[in-house]
């Protein structure tokens, strides 16, 4: 009913940029929240950033001064800028929104993810 698209993710020597895309397409009626998370090798999925509702965002310490999130005016898309990238940044990195959809049910959506490897 609702699927998110991930793109933009590849590999980047250190200090590199990369811009993250994804797009929420099904029956919506509104999007709560948008945002990412990643996952890397042996370490738990941790939140990146969101953007909430009317729009409040919220980073990780880790990402702050580097990393910037925003929506497109069409409210169904989010984009990630990341620059200076570094290797601890590798991971797969997760769309992830909340929705409401048209048969009024509030869903938890995840996109498949996207290989982020920031490598010599």
């Amino acid at each position: 009913q609702v699927t998110l698209e991930e793109s933009g993710g590849g590999l980047v020597q250190p200090g590199g940029s990369l811009r993250l895309s994804c797009a929420a397409s099904g029956s919506i009626l509104s999007i709560n929240v948008m945002g990412w998370y990643r996952q890397a090798q042996g370490k738990e999925r941790e939140l990146v950033a969101n953007i909430i509702s009317g729009g409040s965002i919220e980073y990780a310490d880790s990402v702050k001064g580097r990393f910037t999130i925003s929506r497109d005016n069409s409210k169904n898309t989010v984009v990630l800028q990341m620059n200076s990238l570094k290797p601890e940044d590798t991971a797969v990195f997760y769309c992830y929104a909340v929705v409401l959809a048209t048969n009024y049910r509030t869903l938890r959506v995840w996109g498949q993810g996207t290989v982020v490897t920031v490598s010599s």
